[in-house]
């Protein structure tokens, strides 16, 4: 409590305009250099997480696929001709 109030003893006018003043300067500048902050930490990102090519994509959409094929396929409550139904359809990946 006794730093409390040795603080707001020390604590002026002056401090509290330059305070004011630090703060708004500091969010002009974050507002006016948002753009730029944005892409770098966007390219902070891709470095260390890149992005997969089309290929790449394309080949993980497909196993996906082709694995929600096989789950569906093992499941026991299947009828025959659902299964036969699956099975084609996996035959085409």
């Amino acid at each position: 409590m006794s730093t409390t109030i040795s603080f707001m003893q020390d604590f002026s006018l002056f401090a509290a305009i330059k305070l004011a003043l630090v703060i708004a300067v500091s969010g002009g500048l974050l507002v006016l250099f948002q753009p730029l902050l944005r892409g770098c930490l966007r390219a902070a990102v891709l470095v260390v997480k890149p992005k997969l090519s089309k290929e790449e994509r394309l080949q993980r959409r497909q196993m996906q696929d082709a694995l929600l094929l096989k789950r569906m396929l093992n499941r026991s409550d299947c009828d025959p001709s659902h299964a036969a139904e699956l099975r084609a359809m996996a035959s085409r990946f």
